[in-house]
């Protein structure tokens, strides 16, 4: 049985654990797609549907009666078929962003010596926190917590060696470096794609539901801190980068904040920035194997996997056998070296599951409506929030369409198949009945 460990600090490390690696890398590729101003909307409207997610996932998750995170939900919301894809896009989501934390691992190593060989650190590394998640997510999350904590800091001591509150003696130059928005509107619309990258993964917190030693109080207020603590430290980001390196140049770079401590010219503000960037990318890797795993263990368990890889740790509690699975899937695509194109799968894997979590939000509220059941968190508003996501949702895609058509077209048809895939060889392994089964409100405490 399942040990309830996991409180407000584990939500959080878990959040913001999986999504600060996007502070370090990838959000930078928003100015090259759309400008430096372009790349702030962004990430402000990004909030906007993020904190929206979040509330939505929150409510729906504090009264599932089993983990699992947005795939619970469509268990017992949508039924098997829809069940399946959000399982299968979260896995993907979380490996994809598994992959772009070891690529940035590899190309951070190298700025110590070209010749260094990267491919060892990065097996072991994943190794390393493979055997972590093993045993269990107590430990795992625990560690977390303060390889986050410590990378966040990094940050923080990144602005404050900007001397940006000193007018006369501040290294920040925004009039001169950023670019404004030089493809307009059309600019700002795919700036969106990667402006994702700030917070994607923090909805991975209800996946941990069953473990919190109280759902109802840990889930709403880990995941509510995640987000602003996220929404903080990307302005602080974009502000830094933007006032020492020019729009051209940060486009470009693979690791911003690493190029944004050089260009301070402190060796001090490298070393840390050097590290900062390291373990954030760690403490990524950490939180997608954890939320992965155990994604791809429920699939196995429902049957809509085989169910070799259902089996739970004895002693651990861990999905081991999922874990052993999925890591290598992760390194092949690490290998590729597409950072752009294995962050745009991700992207586009966690807007499909957020696309359904805001029609189950829908479907939720219309079943049991609000003042029927005792929820840990009520999402205020409704059904604003949940119409206003599908709306930035197709802006987003949109976007990413401008740009990435061909990896949107792919990835679609990979779903497809597996869907296809799903109908013809394990839909008749799943007990209907027993899947989308209703008892389950039944033990939730009406409102009087």
């Amino acid at each position: 049985m399942s040990q309830k460990r996991l409180g407000p600090i584990h939500i959080w490390a878990l959040g913001v654990g999986i999504v600060l690696v996007g502070e370090f890398m990838g959000w930078n590729m928003t100015i090259k797609l759309g400008g430096s101003y372009a790349a702030l909307i962004g990430m402000w409207i990004i909030a906007v549907m993020y904190s929206m997610i979040v509330g939505m996932t929150t409510e729906m998750a504090s009264v599932m009666p089993e983990a699992g995170g947005q795939y619970t939900m469509a268990k017992y919301l949508l039924g098997p078929l829809a069940a399946f894809n959000i399982g299968l896009m979260m896995v993907l989501e979380y490996a994809m962003l598994e992959a772009a934390d070891a690529l940035v691992v590899g190309e951070l190593l190298q700025t110590l010596n070209p010749d260094i060989q990267t491919l060892p650190f990065l097996l072991l590394t994943l190794l390393a926190l493979t055997y972590l998640n093993y045993h269990g997510a107590y430990a795992s999350l625990t560690l977390n917590f303060f390889i986050t904590a410590f990378a966040f800091c990094c940050i923080v001591v990144l602005l404050f060696s900007t001397n940006f509150y000193d007018p006369q003696a501040t290294l920040l130059q925004l009039k001169t470096l950023t670019n404004g928005m030089p493809f307009g509107v059309l600019g700002l619309f795919a700036a969106l794609q990667f402006s994702c990258w700030f917070f994607l993964g923090i909805e991975g917190t209800a996946v941990a539901a069953d473990e919190c030693r109280n759902v109802h109080r840990s889930l709403p207020v880990g995941a509510m801190i995640g987000l602003s603590t996220l929404l903080i430290g990307g302005t602080v980001t974009w502000f830094v980068c933007s006032g020492l390196i020019d729009a051209k140049t940060l486009g470009d770079s693979i690791y911003p904040l690493f190029d944004a401590a050089v260009a301070t010219g402190k060796l001090y503000v490298m070393v840390a920035m050097f590290i900062g960037t390291m373990l954030a990318c760690l403490a990524s890797a950490n939180g997608c194997i954890n939320d992965a795993s155990r994604a791809w263990s429920v699939l196995s368990r429902d049957g809509l996997l085989p169910d070799v890889f259902a089996k739970m740790h004895p002693k651990y509690n861990s999905p081991y056998r999922a874990l052993l699975f999925l890591v290598p899937i992760s390194i092949i695509f690490a290998l590729t070296g597409m950072l752009d194109y294995i962050v745009t799968f991700s992207i586009f894997s966690a807007l499909m599951v957020y696309l359904l979590t805001a029609i189950m939000m829908l479907r939720f509220r219309k079943l049991y409506p609000k003042g029927t059941i005792k929820r840990g968190y009520t999402m205020p508003l409704h059904p604003l929030p949940a119409i206003l996501t599908i709306v930035l949702i197709a802006a987003t895609l949109f976007g990413m369409y401008l740009n990435y058509w061909k990896s949107m077209i792919a990835a679609t048809l990979f779903y497809l198949l597996s869907s296809v895939w799903f109908m013809k060889r394990r839909s008749r392994c799943v007990d209907i009945n027993a899947f989308s089964r209703t008892d389950w409100i039944e033990r939730i405490d009406p409102i009087k």
